[in-house]
């Protein structure tokens, strides 16, 4: 199985929509800002955060892009 297989019969289970190729990819630029600014467990934690808090992904990682210029 792979990953977009995998991602699919996880949001099948959820009971949500499984995301598009282009949000997969933000999605992994904001893992990977979270990642390099940080520390590697900085990227799911990040992603969940976005999530939780029902923020917008171009939001997300523009914010993601601010810390890390710090």
């Amino acid at each position: 199985m792979d990953a977009s297989e995998w991602v699919e019969r996880f949001a099948r289970e959820l009971g949500a929509e499984a995301p598009d190729r282009e949000t997969v990819e933000r999605i992994l630029e904001l893992a990977a800002e979270a990642a390099h600014s940080s520390q590697r467990t900085a990227a799911p934690v990040a992603c969940w955060l976005a999530a939780a808090g029902g923020i917008p992904l171009e939001r997300a990682l523009e914010l993601a892009r601010e810390i890390g210029d710090e």
